[in-house]
């Protein structure tokens, strides 16, 4: 699907299909404020995907939820570290 911007959502997030997030409880992924972020985290570990998810989490500024294994204060940090 291409949007307003002429990108082609599609093909930007077809990993999405292969994460293993996707077979996952999504709770797990967006803990309550001070809630335990391990068991999303064991999950990215061994997701093939981890590196897209990453990249489009950093790319479209994802503020809540572990994306690619990160928190998004350490997601926050490994920007920082980048510019």
């Amino acid at each position: 699907m291409i949007d307003g911007d002429g990108v082609d959502d599609e093909g930007e997030l077809s990993w999405q299909e292969r994460a293993l997030c996707a077979q996952t409880d999504p709770e797990a992924f967006f803990p309550e404020k001070g809630g335990s972020t391990r068991e999303a985290k064991k999950v990215c570990v061994g997701c093939t995907v981890q590196a897209e998810c990453l990249e489009y989490a950093l790319a479209h500024d994802e503020r809540f939820g572990i994306w690619g294994g990160l928190s998004e204060r350490e997601r926050r940090k490994l920007k920082k570290r980048a510019v």
